[in-house]
């Protein structure tokens, strides 16, 4: 995991240069919020999230909102990231800590370059009509 002040964001497919770019991937990118990091005592990047974000509880955000980074990023939550036993390989006793609050994966619907201490925007999905 190397952390870095900007990034590009490449639509379809993820984070230019992050081995898990895929566009047949649901997981493009990870977020997690620093708050979530702070309470299990880890630095950014030790939980191998793409992007780390503050004041912003990733773990409440529904499928299908849409993560708006910088001026033109934009992401679409897709899933919960549940924590595997590589966690562990971190810290023993990590993979239970982060139980509910280990990130969401997204895909990317809009590109462009990220930096950090860019603007978050958040735009929750219109709920489905019964």
């Amino acid at each position: 995991m190397q952390l870095v002040r900007s990034a590009n964001v490449i639509e379809g497919l993820g984070i230019e240069g992050d081995k898990h770019a895929s566009a047949a991937s649901k997981r493009q990118v990870l977020l997690a919020d620093k708050e979530a990091l702070d309470a299990v005592g880890v630095p950014p990047g030790t939980i191998k999230e793409n992007v780390t974000v503050e004041g912003v509880d990733v773990m409440l955000l529904p499928a299908g909102s849409l993560v708006r980074l910088g001026r033109s990023a934009v992401l679409e939550i897709t899933a919960v990231c549940e924590p595997c036993f590589r966690m562990d390989e971190i810290r023993d006793g990590l993979k239970q800590e982060l139980e509910g609050r280990r990130g969401m994966v997204s895909r990317v619907v809009r590109g462009g370059i990220i930096n950090v201490g860019d603007p978050i925007t958040v735009e929750r999905p219109e709920p489905l009509a019964s």
